[in-house]
């Protein structure tokens, strides 16, 4: 049976009952693009509601075929997946790729994909291509999530039978400001326009304050705090979360966020099963794209298995002489993977030292996304904050993309007369935002962690006598030094008046709203003069783009040792 074609029709083209009603509000959509799966969730007027597929499908696969001369995503043609991605046709883990450069190591991770994936190792972004009738066909980590939005998009609007414009996104707690620029691109680029993006663990907290919300209405009223330890891992990465909720209120006490995902299981598992892999991997010719794609597929279909069964086989053929035969245990399965579950652990000890909570403190333990049946991610959750049972009010794999679909309601002005919709969430920073001074040394002005929006601000000094400029460099990241952070962009004070090191203030302020948005204010001040001495500079970061690794590399070696600044004071506003 041929697959149903999925066409977007205008306004002025739908007829009958396809029209959409002049009274009906436009409802923000969520949408959940996990690096293996997706799923899309829309308010119905009086619950959430999952989208399906024309295969009746609420979770499908996060990937896009180039076989074509139309590029086609995998929201409907499920069944030929397998196939495609051994002929190298099909790209996917994009969301592990989005706005990366090539010295990066997850994109050095994703080179053994079956797929083209090279890098120069400059700084710049990474060459991706598709294998098409024995050519390479190049993309970009935008272009494939905006192909994969389209086909949402139009899959929903037949669905919703109303078009679609407005949406919310989840992302992963360790995204940079930049990789949210890409993420916007690419709904742009597929016609959509975004509300939040929205970190996964913080719209998983938005549906546990709507079910303590209702839970509260059904014992009339009980408003008690109740905290809540959130463990969200996925294929691509994973998110710890500490929530506070209280009448429909859910304040994020604590994020902590990392590039480990079940891949990195699956990576490692592939590497044990077959030592020399990157020997294979490595020219990324038709029959080495193949036997990678079935070595993938049988790893991960073992993987899967682990998690209901103490040991499963193995068996497949990889050509040219090469065989995989044995059985898998999960003891083997966990001692492969003892330092991704040991990071995990890491993880949760860290989000509740930063919350500042006891384990005693956590009322529940949420466990949702991909990895959360995986039995050894369960023991450590419950093991940690010693738990007999984990919070099972929620479907773990569509827990993300309900509370996205909540926010979207809410973030629409929606309104229910049950008080189904009555939430709210404050959010928090999930990295640090400051500058280069000191050295070559990253000085935080907004730490992780604190409540948004906010703004914060720091004074500086200069390093030279007369120094009649100051080079302002932004990052965001918690490591010490700028190289290991991420660039956000730069800009040059100007016109200072002459005058000995230390004495003037240069002050830096920083600035999120309430939705998200970051400026940068700057300005001089001369002690004893009321005004500042130059107009205020005020820049919306991020300002750079493709090719930041060379830019952040130029920078230093232009400016650092003449426009560089030093730390006088913190100035905090609480």
């Amino acid at each position: 049976m041929a697959e149903l074609a999925y066409t977007v029709a205008s306004d002025s083209e739908t007829t009958g009952d396809e029209k959409t009603s002049p009274g009906l509000p436009d409802i923000a959509i969520g949408i959940d693009i996990g690096t293996s799966q997706c799923s899309v969730a829309v308010w119905n007027g009086s619950q959430v509601e999952l989208v399906r597929n024309t295969r009746n499908q609420k979770l499908m696969r996060s990937y896009v075929t180039f076989k074509d001369e139309v590029p086609a995503a995998g929201v409907s043609n499920q069944l030929a997946h397998e196939y495609e991605m051994l002929s190298g046709a099909a790209v996917f883990n994009m969301k592990r790729l989005i706005g990366r450069v090539d010295t990066d190591p997850i994109v050095h991770s994703c080179k053994s994909l079956p797929f083209l994936v090279q890098t120069l190792d400059i700084g710049v972004r990474p060459f991706i291509a598709a294998l098409v009738n024995n050519m390479w066909r190049s993309t970009t980590p935008e272009e494939v999530l905006a192909i994969f939005l389209v086909e949402l998009r139009t899959m929903a609007e037949i669905r919703l039978k109303r078009p679609l414009r407005n949406v919310v996104l989840t992302i992963p707690v360790s995204f940079s400001r930049f990789q949210l620029t890409r993420i916007e691109r690419a709904c742009a680029m597929a016609g959509l326009h975004v509300l939040r993006l929205m970190p996964e663990p913080t719209a998983v907290a938005l549906l546990y304050a709507q079910q303590q919300l209702q839970s509260g209405h059904d014992n009339m009223g009980s408003g008690n705090e109740k905290i809540a330890l959130i463990f969200n891992m996925g294929a691509g990465y994973c998110d710890v979360a500490i929530t506070a909720t209280a009448g429909g209120v859910s304040q994020i006490k604590a994020l902590v966020g990392s590039t480990l995902g079940g891949e990195d299981l699956l990576q490692n598992m592939m590497h044990h099963l077959l030592p020399d892999m990157d020997k294979f991997s490595s020219s990324h010719g038709i029959e080495e794209i193949k036997r990678m794609g079935l070595l993938r597929v049988a790893t991960q279909d073992a993987i899967h298995k682990l998690s209901m069964e103490p040991s499963v086989p193995i068996d497949v053929d990889l050509g040219n002489g090469t065989t995989i035969s044995k059985v898998l245990t999960r003891k083997e399965f966990e001692e492969v993977n003892r330092n991704v579950f040991g990071k995990c652990e890491s993880l949760i000890k860290q989000c509740l030292s930063d919350a500042r909570f006891d384990v005693e403190d956590v009322h529940d333990v949420i466990l949702v996304g991909g990895c959360s049946n995986i039995p050894k991610i369960r023991d450590i959750a419950m093991s940690i904050c010693k738990r007999d049972a984990l919070y099972s009010e929620m479907n773990p794999f569509e827990a993300a993309v309900r509370g996205a679909a909540l926010e979207g309601a809410v973030a629409s002005g929606i309104n229910d007369s049950f008080g189904s919709l009555d939430l709210l969430t404050i959010q928090a920073t999930p990295l640090s935002i400051g500058i280069r001074a000191d050295g070559n040394k990253f000085v935080p002005i907004i730490h992780r962690n604190t409540t948004t929006p906010a703004r914060r601000e720091h004074i500086f000094t200069t390093v030279h006598d007369n120094q009649a400029e100051a080079l302002i460099i932004v990052y965001e990241g918690d490591e010490t030094t700028v190289e290991k952070n991420h660039l956000l962009g730069y800009f040059k004070i100007a016109g200072m008046p002459p005058a000995p090191k230390g004495v003037p203030e240069i002050n830096v302020c920083m600035d999120i709203d309430a939705s998200n948005a970051l400026r940068v204010l700057a300005g001089v001040m001369i002690p004893g003069i009321e005004d500042p001495v130059t107009p205020f500079m005020e820049v919306r970061m991020p300002t750079v783009d493709d090719g930041h690794g060379w830019c952040a590399e130029a920078l230093h070696k232009t400016y650092s040792s003449t426009l560089d600044l030093v730390t006088v004071q913190p100035k905090t506003y609480q």
